[in-house]
C-alpha cells in the first residue's frame, strides 16, 4: 500500500529500461574496430522501434518521457550522428546504409523539433522535462554543426538527393516526404538557440547564428535552398512553406545595413558606436557626480510638507538640499502613479519575435551577404509569388504564422536590395557611372513579385484583419512591408529606366487610390498605447514616409482622385405622373445602370492633401510621437528627423501650434536642449531640434498674452473646440440640422384597407417582425382599455335609465380618451419616426399623429372615436396578414409586394417669395389660387374670340399710324386685360369635382329645366325682333351714310344675337331664323365684300345715336335676364373681351380720324360699285 502512494521517478522505470535497451542494441564503439562505431545486428529495427515509441508514446499521449530518457542515453551525439558519418560519400548504391540514414533523420526530425509551451496543455510531465530538453537540443546542434569527423549537414543533404533529382511527375509521397523531412531538418537546426533563461556549460558562439550560417554555407545548405527557392512552382510544389520558414529563422534580427558594407565602413561605424557609448557613459558619471555621496550621507534627511488639505507629505534623501528643482522633482516623483503593467508573454521567448538584434562575425556577413545577393537575383519571385498564391487561397499547409512571416521577409529583402544598389553606386567612380549604360540588372524586375496589385490587396487585407484582432506583432510586420514598399517605389520614381517610372507611377496611382488605406495609417498611428517600442518605431517611420509621398505626389497629380468609402444612395425609382412606377424590363435596367453610377461617382471624389494632413493633428497622433520622442537618447539622427517632421508640420506647417502647448511637451523639448540628458550638441540634428523648440515656446508666450487662458489649458489635452477657441478668441458656433421624416407611403391600387395591411404586413413580414408584434400588442392593449371604457358607459347608462336621466347627454362623458403609443425601446422610438413602413402600418391601422411629422419626438395615439371592436377588427387582420402573408398579387403577371409600395403624392404648399414687379397690386396666376380648376366640358374654347383676334392682327396690318402707343397706355392696357383674365378664371366652373351622383336621371326635375329654357329663348328672340324693327323704322335709304349705318347696325344686332346665344344645340338652330329675318330688307349685306367689311366695323366706327339700342346696354339687359343661366356668363366673358378691343382700338385710331373719314368715304364709293 505504501509502494503504490510513493512518489515515482520523473520518468517511469519500465520505458527507461525498454528505451535504454533499444539504445544498446542499436550499436557503439569497440576496441577491436579501433574505436570506430559498428551498427547491431538489427539496428533498422531498432531504429524503426525508437521511432514508433517517440510517435505513439511522446506524441500521442502528449508526454516527453521519451524524448527525455533517449537525451539521457545520448542517442544523438554517441549513435545517430556516428551511424551518418560512416557512411562514406562515394556509397551512393549502398541501399541499407540509404535507409539507416533516413532512419536516424526520420529520429533527428522530432528530437530537434521546437518545443512549444502551451498553458491549456502543459502538465507537470512538462515542467519536468522541457528545461532539460532544451539544453539538450542547444548540444544536438553543436555536435550537427562541428562535428569532429565529417560535415553531417552535407550527410543530410546527400539523403535527399535522389527524390530531388525526380521530375515533380514522377515523385512519388515517398520521396515528397523526404523532401519535406529533409527541409524540416534544416528549419529545426535554424530554429534552435541558446535560451536566455538556462545556464549552459559550452561557448554561446558554437551555436550561434554566425556559426549556424557558416555550417550551411560550408555543407551546401545554402546551394540546396537556392535550388529548391528558385524551381518553385516548377519542379516543386508544397515545400514553400518550410523554405520560408527556414529563411525567416535566419534572417530575423539581423541588421541590413552592417550586412552590405565593407571593411572600411563597417570600422568606421564601430567606432563611431564606440564613440557614442563612451560619451553617453561620460554624460551619466557626470551626473552622478553631482550627487555623489559624501563623508556626511550616514545623516538621514526627510522633509515634511503640510498642503492645504492637512496632509503630510515627506520627502526623503540629502539630494533635495541641493537645490529647489531637485525637492519638487522627487516630490513629483513620489506623487506618480505607476500601473501596474500586465504580465505578457516574454518577446525574447517567442520564436517568432524579430525585433531583437543578433550580431554577425565578418566572415558569417560576407558568406550570408553572397547568399542574400544570388537569392534575390534568381530565388525571390519564384518562391514569394508562389507563397502568395497559396496563403491567398488558405491551403492547409499554411498557418497564420506564415503570413507574418512572409511580410517581414518580404520587407527585409526589399530593404536589402535597396542597400546593395546603393552600396553598387557608391563602389563606382563618377567616371565609370558617367559612361554606364542602364542594363537589365539596374531594373527592379527581381522584385516585382510582390509589387503587384495582388499583394497590395492582400496585405490590405492582412493589416485590417490583425488590427482588429489587435494582433500587434502581426500588425507590425505589416507596416514594415507597407514601408519598404513604399521606400521601393520612390526610388523606382527615381530611376534612370522609363519602364521603373510608369511602374512607379501606376504603384502609386493604385495605393493612393483607395481612401481606406488613409484611413488604416491613421487609426495604427492613433492607436498605439502599449505595444513596445518596435511597434511604435514601424508605425511613426509609414506615417512619416506615407505623408511625405502622397505630398509630393498629390502636388504633381493636381487632379488626383481617391474612392471614398462613402455608400450611395438608392436611386428612386422613375414614376409615372400619376405616380405609378413603370416596372418594364428596360426601366428596371435603366435604374440599376443609375444605380451603379451613382455608387462609383459618389466612393470617388477628388483629393485633398491639406484635408488629410489634418487628420494627423490630433491628440493621439501627437501622443504617439511624443512617446516616441521621449526614446530620444536611443534614438538614431534619421529617427530624430523623423519626429522633428511631424512636429514641425504640425506648428508651422499646418498652423496648430496651439496643440503642442501643453507642459509635458514643452518640458520634454526643453529636456532634450537644455536638460541635464540632452542631445548631443554635436549631432547633426541638435541644431534643426534647437530651432524648433525656441520658436515653439516663442509662439507659446505670444499666444499667452493674446489668450490668458491658455495658462490652464496648457495642464490638459486639446479638444477641437478648444483649440478654435484658442486661435480665434470665440467658441466655434454649430448648427444643428433638425433631422427629416422619412417620406410617406402608400399602397398602390384601389385594394380595400384589409388588403393594404396584407401589403404592408407582407413587407414587414421578412426582417421585421418585431414591428408588427410591436403594432399589435399596442392594439390588444388599447382594445382591453377601451372595453373596460364601455363596460363602464353601458353601466352608466343603465344605471342612469333607471333614474330616469337624459342619457343623450351623457354620452360623451362615458367616451374613452385618446391612448397614447408608447414605444418598447430607444430603438422603436427611431423607428417610428424614421421606418416610413411601420408608420403607415400605423396609419393603416387608425393611429394619429398630433404633431409635426418633422419632429423625431412626434406622438402617435389611438383616437377616441375608435371603439374596441373596429381596433379587434384591425388586430384579426394583422394578426392574420402575420400568419399567412401573401407575397405576391396578380395572377396573369404577379407582382412582389415590395413592388405595390409607393410614394404617397404631397401637394405641398407654394413657397411665399417678394415680387419685384412695380406692385400694380394685380393677382397673377402664380400667386393665386382658384377654386376651380380649368378642365371639363366648361374648359372648351369659344372659336369667337380666336376670330376676332385674327381680324384685328388683319385690320393692325393695314392700318399705318405715325403715332406709337407710350409705355403708360400699354402698361394700363395690360392691367385692363389682366383684370379681365383673372375676372375669367374666378368664375370658371369644372367638371372635375362633379361627383356621380349627378348623373342620376330624375325626369320631373328634366321636365321643368327644359321648359325654362324654352321660355328664355323666346323671350330672347322677341327681344331681338323689337330692336331690329326699331333700327329699321329710323334708317334712310337716300342716303348712302345712313344705309351703311343701317347695315352695320343690323349687323351688329346679328352679332349681338349670335352672342346671346348659349352652348346647347337647339340655341344654335335658332341662329339662321334669326339671320333670315334681319338679312331680307337688305339684300346689299349679301354682298361679300361688305359683309366682310361689316364684320370688321366696330364701335369706334359706329355711330351711336343712330342705334337706340346700345350695344353695352343690350348686353346688360341679356345679362340680367340670364343671371342664372349658363350661357348668360359665356355672354358676359365675351362682351367684356370685345370691350377691351374696342378700347384698344379705340386709344390706337382716335389721334388718325381724319385719315379713318378719308377711308370710309373711298369705302362708301365702293359700295355704291
Amino acid at each position: 500500500m505504501d509502494d503504490d502512494n510513493a512518489p515515482r521517478g520523473v520518468v517511469d522505470p519500465e520505458v527507461r529500461a525498454y528505451i535504454y535497451s533499444l539504445v544498446s542494441a542499436l550499436g557503439g564503439t569497440g576496441a577491436d574496430e579501433e574505436g570506430r562505431y559498428v551498427l547491431g545486428d538489427d539496428a533498422l529495427a531498432c531504429l524503426k522501434d525508437i521511432k514508433r515509441w517517440l510517435k505513439l508514446y511522446d506524441e500521442k499521449a502528449n508526454r516527453l518521457d521519451v524524448a527525455r530518457c533517449l537525451a539521457e542515453a545520448n542517442l544523438v551525439k554517441g549513435d545517430l550522428l556516428e551511424i551518418l558519418a560512416a557512411w562514406p560519400e562515394d556509397a551512393t548504391e549502398d541501399r541499407v546504409q540509404s535507409k539507416i540514414a533516413l532512419a536516424c533523420l526520420e529520429i533527428l526530425v522530432p528530437l530537434t523539433w521546437p518545443i512549444e509551451i502551451n498553458e491549456l496543455q502543459t502538465t507537470v510531465n512538462h515542467h519536468r522535462h522541457i528545461p532539460y530538453l532544451q539544453l539538450a537540443q542547444i548540444s544536438y546542434k553543436r555536435e550537427l554543426l562541428e562535428h569532429a569527423s565529417s560535415s553531417i549537414l552535407r550527410t543530410v543533404v546527400r539523403i535527399g538527393l535522389p527524390s530531388i533529382a525526380l521530375p515533380i511527375g514522377e515523385r512519388g509521397s515517398r520521396d515528397e516526404g523526404i523532401i519535406k523531412l529533409l527541409l524540416y531538418f534544416f528549419r529545426n537546426v535554424a530554429m534552435i538557440s541558446a535560451p536566455h533563461n538556462l545556464p549552459v556549460e559550452w561557448n554561446e558562439a558554437e551555436v550561434s547564428r554566425s556559426a549556424t550560417i557558416q555550417a550551411f554555407h560550408q555543407q551546401d545548405v545554402f546551394a540546396l535552398l537556392l535550388t529548391i527557392a528558385s524551381n518553385m512552382g516548377e519542379d516543386f510544389n508544397s515545400q514553400d512553406v518550410v523554405v520560408l520558414e527556414i529563411l525567416f529563422f535566419l534572417l530575423k534580427g539581423i541588421d541590413i545595413e552592417k550586412l552590405f558594407m565593407n571593411e572600411t565602413q563597417l570600422e568606421a561605424k564601430k567606432s563611431s558606436d564606440l564613440q557614442g557609448l563612451i560619451a553617453k557613459e561620460a554624460a551619466m558619471l557626470r551626473g552622478y557626480a553631482k550627487n555623489a555621496p559624501t563623508r556626511h550621507n550616514r545623516f538621514g534627511t526627510m522633509i515634511w510638507v503640510k498642503r492645504d488639505d492637512e496632509r503630510m507629505s515627506s520627502v526623503s534623501g540629502q539630494d533635495i538640499l541641493s537645490n529647489n528643482q531637485k525637492t519638487m522633482s522627487k516630490m513629483d516623483q513620489s506623487k506618480k502613479w505607476n500601473r501596474p503593467k500586465q504580465r505578457g508573454r516574454n518577446a525574447e521567448q517567442d520564436p517568432n519575435h524579430y525585433d531583437i538584434p543578433v550580431p554577425l562575425t565578418p566572415s558569417a556577413s560576407e558568406n550570408f551577404r553572397s547568399f542574400v545577393e544570388e537569392f534575390l537575383d534568381s530565388g525571390f519571385n519564384p518562391l514569394f509569388s508562389h507563397l502568395r498564391r497559396a496563403i491567398e487561397r488558405e491551403a492547409d499547409r499554411v498557418l497564420e504564422v506564415h503570413a507574418q512571416q512572409y511580410f517581414y521577409l518580404v520587407s527585409w529583402f526589399l530593404e536589402a536590395e535597396r542597400l546593395r544598389r546603393k552600396s553598387k553606386q557608391s563602389k563606382l567612380d563618377k567616371k565609370s557611372q558617367a559612361t554606364r549604360t542602364a542594363s537589365e540588372a539596374d531594373s527592379f524586375g527581381i522584385v516585382a513579385s510582390v509589387l503587384n496589385q495582388e499583394t497590395f490587396i492582400l496585405l490590405n487585407r492582412f493589416m485590417q484583419d490583425r488590427l482588429d484582432l489587435k494582433s500587434w506583432h502581426e500588425v507590425n510586420a505589416g507596416m514594415r512591408c507597407f514601408t519598404q514598399i513604399l521606400y521601393t517605389v520612390q526610388e523606382m520614381a527615381e530611376s534612370s529606366l522609363e519602364e521603373d517610372q510608369e511602374i512607379a507611377e501606376n504603384i502609386q496611382n493604385r495605393i493612393f487610390y483607395e481612401e481606406t488605406t488613409h484611413d488604416r495609417i491613421l487609426a495604427m498611428l492613433r492607436g498605439y498605447k502599449d505595444q513596445g517600442f518596435s511597434y511604435l518605431d514601424a508605425t511613426t517611420e509609414l506615417s512619416h514616409v506615407f505623408l511625405r509621398m502622397l505630398e509630393r505626389y498629390s502636388k504633381e497629380n493636381v487632379d488626383l482622385q481617391i474612392r471614398s468609402r462613402r455608400r450611395a444612395r438608392k436611386l428612386n425609382k422613375v414614376t409615372t405622373q400619376e405616380g405609378e412606377s413603370q416596372d418594364t424590363t428596360a426601366d428596371r435596367d435603366s435604374e440599376a445602370e443609375d444605380v451603379a453610377e451613382v455608387q462609383r461617382v459618389s466612393k470617388e471624389r477628388k483629393f485633398d492633401f491639406s484635408r488629410f494632413s489634418s487628420k494627423f493633428l490630433t491628440q493621439s497622433c501627437i501622443d504617439t510621437f511624443v512617446v516616441f520622442t521621449t526614446f530620444y537618447k536611443d534614438l538614431s539622427t534619421d529617427q530624430l528627423k523623423r519626429a522633428h517632421r511631424f512636429f514641425y508640420r504640425v506648428a508651422f506647417k499646418q498652423e496648430m501650434s496651439v496643440m503642442l502647448f501643453r507642459l509635458d511637451i514643452i518640458a520634454l523639448f526643453n529636456r532634450m536642449m537644455k536638460g541635464p540628458e540632452a542631445l548631443n550638441s554635436a549631432s547633426p540634428i541638435f541644431r534643426e531640434w534647437d530651432e524648433l523648440t525656441r520658436q515653439l515656446i516663442k509662439r507659446m508666450l505670444k499666444k499667452l498674452q493674446q489668450r490668458p487662458e491658455l495658462a490652464v489649458e496648457m495642464l490638459f489635452s486639446k479638444i477641437s473646440s478648444t483649440v478654435f477657441y484658442l486661435e480665434y478668441g470665440y467658441e466655434k458656433q454649430t448648427i444643428t440640422t433638425k433631422p427629416r421624416a422619412p417620406a410617406e407611403l402608400e399602397v398602390k391600387g384601389s385594394l380595400s384597407r384589409e388588403e393594404q395591411i396584407g401589403v404592408i404586413v407582407a413587407v414587414l413580414h421578412e426582417d421585421k417582425l418585431d414591428a408588427i408584434d410591436f403594432v399589435k400588442n399596442v392594439l390588444k392593449s388599447v382594445i382591453d382599455e377601451r372595453r373596460s371604457w364601455e363596460a363602464e358607459a353601458e353601466a352608466r347608462n343603465i344605471f342612469n335609465g333607471e333614474n330616469g336621466q337624459d342619457i343623450a347627454n351623457q354620452t360623451d362623458s362615458f367616451k374613452a380618451p385618446s391612448t397614447i403609443v408608447k414605444p418598447d425601446n430607444d430603438e422603436r422610438k427611431l423607428a417610428m419616426f424614421k421606418d416610413n413602413k411601420l408608420r403607415l402600418l400605423m396609419t393603416l391601422a387608425g393611429f394619429e399623429r398630433i404633431r409635426p411629422d418633422d419632429d423625431p419626438d412626434c406622438t402617435w395615439i389611438v383616437p377616441s372615436n375608435l371603439t374596441s371592436a373596429q381596433l379587434q377588427e384591425t388586430c384579426d387582420m394583422i394578426e392574420k396578414s402575420r400568419e399567412n402573408p401573401i407575397l405576391q398579387y396578380g395572377n396573369e403577371d404577379p407582382i412582389p409586394v415590395e413592388e405595390m409600395l409607393r410614394r404617397k403624392t404631397v401637394i405641398r404648399p407654394r413657397a411665399e417669395f417678394d415680387d419685384d414687379s412695380e406692385g400694380d397690386g394685380l393677382a397673377t396666376d402664380v400667386e393665386e389660387e382658384f377654386l376651380f380648376p380649368a378642365g371639363g366640358p366648361t374648359n372648351r374654347k369659344s372659336d369667337a374670340l380666336a376670330e376676332l383676334q385674327k381680324k384685328r392682327r388683319k385690320r393692325r396690318v393695314n392700318i399705318t399710324s405715325d403715332v406709337e402707343v407710350d409705355d403708360d397706355a400699354r402698361d394700363a392696357k395690360r392691367k385692363v386685360r389682366a383684370l379681365a383674365e383673372l375676372e375669367k378664371r374666378r368664375k370658371l366652373k369644372s367638371d372635375v369635382l362633379v361627383h356621380g351622383s349627378d348623373d342620376e336621371d330624375d325626369e320631373e326635375r328634366d321636365r321643368e329645366f327644359f321648359a325654362r329654357e324654352a321660355e328664355r329663348r323666346k323671350g330672347q328672340s322677341l327681344k331681338v325682333l323689337e330692336a331690329l324693327k326699331l333700327a329699321e323704322e329710323d334708317g334712310s335709304d337716300t342716303s348712302i351714310s345712313k344705309k351703311r349705318k343701317r347695315s352695320e347696325g343690323g349687323k351688329q344686332q346679328r352679332k349681338k344675337t349670335r352672342y346671346s346665344s348659349t352652348d346647347s344645340e337647339s340655341d344654335v338652330d335658332e341662329l339662321p331664323r334669326v339671320q333670315g329675318i334681319r338679312s331680307s330688307p337688305n339684300p346689299e349685306d349679301q354682298n361679300p365684300s361688305t359683309s366682310d367689311h361689316d364684320f370688321d366695323s366696330e364701335t369706334p366706327f359706329s355711330s351711336p345715336q343712330n342705334n337706340p339700342l346700345n350695344e353695352i346696354e343690350l348686353n346688360k339687359a341679356l345679362l340680367r335676364r340670364n343671371t342664372d343661366s349658363f350661357a348668360a356668363e359665356k355672354v358676359s366673358i365675351l362682351a367684356m373681351d370685345e370691350r377691351d378691343e374696342e378700347e384698344e382700338d379705340e386709344a390706337m385710331l382716335r389721334s388718325s380720324s381724319t385719315r379713318m373719314r378719308g377711308r370710309l368715304a373711298l369705302l362708301d364709293d365702293s359700295d355704291d360699285d
